[in-house]
């Protein structure tokens, strides 16, 4: 559970009922983000572009490139 879910609940807990329902309520009004993505029938045409060699290329690449920190660079 995150910080900020910690935190709204001890908020909540020291409302009375119908403040707690308020909330509930505002709650529900907000938009919540949806997942974007494409359909796996889209991406069909792209399947087996990549030759074995070039997707571990690719691979190594990202491994090697991302993730690290490098310390002296601030």
């Amino acid at each position: 559970m995150t910080a900020t879910i910690q935190e709204i609940e001890r908020q909540l807990e020291t409302m009375p009922l119908e403040t707690q329902q308020q909330v509930l309520s505002y709650i529900k009004t907000l938009p919540h983000p949806t997942l974007k993505g494409v359909e796996g029938k889209t991406l069909r045409p792209f399947f087996g572009i990549l030759s074995d060699e070039d997707a571990n290329e690719m691979m190594k690449a990202i491994e090697e490139g991302c993730e690290r920190v490098d310390l002296n660079e601030w």
